[in-house]
């Protein structure tokens, strides 16, 4: 099968790849940002008239992490609903026979009860922090229910929970929580200042390895065809506190005696959880997920390894 997959260069999109390299029965095609403007509806036709998709697996986004979306509300939705308008609409033309979409648990109400399920998503506007990024995120959700309502289109989505591992992005404001603290950790034993964590440490999260969830998504691409949404997360007893995350990264790093919380910056979200109830009985089989210490080592070890050619 012929699947293309935006957002290809990414950190979920690497996890593929890898996943896939040794798979004769799949031609994958990895489309970057560099290969093709999304935004533009003319240039998104010629990529998939280019590579004429069977399937699609979209990641494709413009993300930050807390402070870029408290700062770039306006880019952060519009650079992403025109990403997710035009990808859609190309799968329709080119009748792709199956497109999943990536949300994300951000997306979810800043008001409700947790743990947090699938029927949830519109019962509330989201956290403030993320606002932008969130609706826009939410669009794409609506976007897919439609084509799927309207045309029969098999456009399915999934909600990750925090996603981290190797060729993240790991610059030091605009990327998520796990690879901008181990920048963050890096440069502080390397020039033997504090590691410095803006926030208290106090929010919970639970964060999943790259490759347990590309795993998750080809089981999905070929066994899950509901148009509701589905999450894809550890379980709620798997959830972790910024705090207890920088001290596993100053650990692993060997830099433990030098970590301080500045609680003058804004934390966001306090928590997020999110229930797998739905994706446990969907799979009907026990997902055996990375430790989250053994995903930051390999992490921090990947990211050491390609300091000079990594996203940074």
């Amino acid at each position: 099968m012929r699947i293309l997959i935006t957002g290809g260069s990414g950190l979920v999109g690497k996890a593929l790849e890898h996943l896939l390299s040794d798979d004769k029965n799949c031609k994958t095609f990895f489309l970057s940002s560099r290969d093709c403007d999304l935004t533009d509806m003319k240039k998104c036709i010629g990529c998939f008239d280019s590579f004429k998709p069977e399937y699609v697996i979209h990641l494709a986004a413009e993300v930050g992490e807390l402070f870029k979306n408290m700062r770039k509300k306006v880019e952060l939705f519009t650079n992403n609903v025109k990403i997710n308008m035009n990808v859609l609409e190309c799968c329709h033309i080119f009748k792709v026979k199956k497109c999943i979409s990536c949300l994300s648990t951000c997306i979810f109400p800043d008001n409700i009860e947790y743990p947090i399920n699938e029927e949830m998503l519109h019962n509330g506007e989201p956290h403030y922090s993320n606002y932008g990024y969130a609706y826009a995120k939410r669009m794409l959700e609506i976007q897919s229910r439609l084509y799927y309502e309207q045309y029969g289109d098999k456009f399915v989505t999934i909600i990750p929970t925090n996603i981290y591992g190797k060729h993240d992005n790991f610059h030091l404001e605009d990327a998520h929580v796990i690879p901008a603290l181990i920048h963050q950790c890096y440069l502080a034993k390397k020039e033997n200042l504090p590691f410095q964590i803006r926030g208290t440490g106090k929010p919970l999260r639970q964060f999943i390895y790259s490759s347990d969830l590309a795993l998750l998504i080809m089981d999905i691409l070929e066994n899950y065809d509901d148009k509701e949404p589905i999450i894809l997360s550890v379980s709620e007893k798997e959830e972790i506190s910024i705090e207890k995350v920088a001290k596993i990264i100053a650990e692993v790093m060997d830099y433990e005696e030098n970590l301080y919380f500045e609680d003058g910056y804004s934390d966001g979200q306090y928590k997020k959880t999110a229930s797998n109830t739905k994706m446990m009985k969907y799979l009907n089989y026990s997902f055996e997920f990375t430790p989250i210490k053994q995903g930051i080592l390999d992490t921090v070890q990947w990211f050491i390894e390609n300091y000079d050619n990594c996203r940074k």
